[in-house]
């Protein structure tokens, strides 16, 4: 167990997906409900479908063209916003998100939510979650230009939302997004162990993890 060093911390910024919100929604959206929406569309089977997307998915990762509504409905000749809305009643907050927020809030801390998530599809969870109150601002990567594994991303946050690295907190469930973030120097990192309520624990390599953020509230202690 680790503590984190709350008298060091004036900035928190959180990820949505996998972070503060289940990831349960996104994996069945991309992998099990598109594959099936795109495959009625087109006239094929699932599986030829998922031959199809699968390639599409690995060759955009990470990079914003992987999280844009706009380019997947482009390349796929489908409305991504409105089969998100299909599945809309799976977004769902992680166990005591809300509880670590309003903490966080009560703490004096700074908060921002940082995410690659389009513009829309962060519409359509904030109209499911109301988390938006809690925060100083809700920041997509979009607006930037730059996804968050690209250092232009955390220059342009810091130009923008003007956080001190060394005394901010940053909750992701992307290993190499944390990764970008330590690099640019942001000086609290924690990964997420169970990003998806109904996947497996992960290994976060050298991060410390969060995995019940009644652990993690100002002045306790967080799970290594």
């Amino acid at each position: 167990m680790t503590t984190l060093p709350w008298s060091e911390i004036d900035t928190v910024l959180l990820d949505m997906d996998g972070t503060l919100l289940d990831l349960h929604f996104d994996n069945h959206f991309w992998l099990e409900h598109l594959p099936r929406r795109y495959a009625e569309h087109h006239g094929v089977s699932a599986e030829r479908a998922r031959a199809e997307l699968l390639p599409l998915f690995r060759e955009h990762a990470g990079t914003l063209n992987w999280y844009c509504t706009d380019f997947w409905s482009r390349e796929l000749g489908l409305s991504i916003r409105e089969i998100k809305r299909e599945v809309a009643h799976l977004i769902a907050l992680r166990p005591d998100a809300d509880t670590f927020l309003a903490a966080v809030r009560a703490a004096g801390k700074r908060v921002a939510l940082i995410t690659n998530a389009h513009r829309d599809s962060l519409s359509l969870k904030m109209e499911k979650v109301a988390l938006a109150p809690y925060f100083d601002r809700l920041i997509s990567s979009h607006d930037y230009g730059f996804p968050k594994e690209d250092q232009q991303f955390w220059f342009a946050l810091q130009e923008d939302f003007g956080f001190d690295p060394a005394r901010s907190l940053f909750i992701d469930d992307s290993l190499p997004i944390l990764r970008s973030a330590r690099q640019f120097g942001v000086a609290q990192l924690l990964a997420v162990r169970q990003p998806d309520s109904r996947g497996q624990l992960r290994d976060t390599e050298e991060f410390a993890a969060v995995e019940d953020y009644r652990q993690v509230l100002p002045g306790t202690l967080a799970e290594a």
